[in-house]
């Protein structure tokens, strides 16, 4: 198969991965959030994210990453010493190393979810949540501009990111419960 072919199919699978990997944190987001419901609106919501997240999970998210890594392998096969001598090649390796870790710490709340015993606020999930949107800039990022860059601006604008990220959250939230308190 040419080049080409491979590494569009690795980008699709990358996308319907990280997709996955979005919506299955809002999936339990949601899940705990109708915990707060009357308990027929509780029961009906949370069966149905459950239902959602499994097939999220299994029919998307999964099939993805690991197609992801099949399409990662080949395209690292068809010139391996040339892409290993790349220095921004070990660190992006090292962030989808973290990706995949990121990964199955969603299958681990997944596995909660379905057990009735995903125990984290909404807070604590939507912080989570951003921790794969800063994988995502991170590697495309690197992949885009290589050694273009410099480490140092390119680990600064990283961190500067997450601190951004976390003060949006943190104004989010403050406006939700603003919002929610009886007038």
């Amino acid at each position: 198969m040419e080049f080409g072919y491979i590494k569009a199919l690795h980008i699709i699978f990358v996308v319907t991965w990280f997709a996955g990997l979005f919506y299955i944190v809002r999936l339990f987001i949601y899940f705990v959030e109708a915990a707060k419901e009357e308990e027929n609106a509780k029961a009906i919501l949370q069966k149905q994210y459950k239902l959602m997240s499994k097939r999220l999970w299994y029919g998307i998210t999964w099939p993805s990453a690991i197609l992801t890594a099949v399409f990662a392998t080949w395209l690292l096969s068809t010139n391996f010493t040339y892409y290993l001598s790349q220095p921004w090649m070990h660190i992006k390796l090292t962030f989808v190393a973290a990706l995949y870790g990121y990964h199955f710490m969603c299958h681990r709340m997944f596995v909660q979810l379905i057990n009735d015993k995903l125990t984290f606020s909404s807070f604590k999930l939507r912080v989570f949540n951003e921790i794969a949107t800063v994988l995502l800039f991170s590697i495309v990022f690197l992949v885009v501009l290589k050694n273009t860059i410099s480490w140092v601006w390119g680990a600064v604008g990283i961190v500067l990111f997450g601190v951004l990220l976390m003060l949006a959250i943190k104004t989010y939230k403050k406006i939700r419960e603003k919002n929610n308190t009886p007038k």
